[in-house]
């Protein structure tokens, strides 16, 4: 069983995609560990803010499989797969650790973004605090305070998540 850890985001009715997604994520995987929910300023383009968040969930299914099944959930919630790099989202979906697995394919692991983006690093700091990078074999908790906090725009907001969500643990 593989402990995997997911990033979402969305700035195109960011609540109800977030919490379709969330429910989605729930039937694929079961029991969801999740991070507050952060407004943050869209980075890469001008464009809404995000609502972003991070989930952690245990799988048997391969790095190929899950990355699938995001697939189909970010589909299902009006994802285009021919959108641009950096623009507006209804729902997008990332793997950012598969256990401790480092590799570039199927797909890069460690995601990349971890590191250089706070929306990405300050709710998985959350939910993974005392986990270490597999690469830079820091903490989450100490890449966090150590974070240029000035260089993007991120806050907690309050989040109704949906009755139904089955959450091992929510800050």
């Amino acid at each position: 069983m593989a402990r995997i850890y997911i990033s979402l985001g969305t700035n195109i009715s960011p609540e109800q995609h977030l919490k379709a997604g969330l429910l989605d994520l729930q039937d694929s995987f079961g029991s969801l560990q999740l991070s507050r929910v952060f407004e943050s300023e869209a980075v890469g383009f001008k464009g809404t803010n995000f609502l972003n968040m991070v989930a952690a969930a245990e799988t048997e299914l391969s790095i190929t499989d899950v990355v699938a099944t995001f697939k189909r959930i970010e589909q299902a919630n009006g994802r285009i797969k021919s959108e641009k790099k950096f623009s507006p989202r209804s729902l997008d979906i990332d793997l950012l650790l598969y256990d401790n697995l480092v590799c570039d394919e199927p797909i890069e692991l460690p995601r990349g973004e971890i590191l250089f983006n706070a929306f990405v690093l300050w709710p998985l700091a959350e939910i993974a605090p005392n986990l270490n990078h597999p690469t830079v074999h820091k903490s989450y908790q100490s890449l966090w305070q150590a974070f240029d906090k000035q260089s993007q725009k991120l806050w907690p907001i309050e989040f109704d998540f949906p009755s139904e969500l089955q959450t091992t643990m929510i800050l």
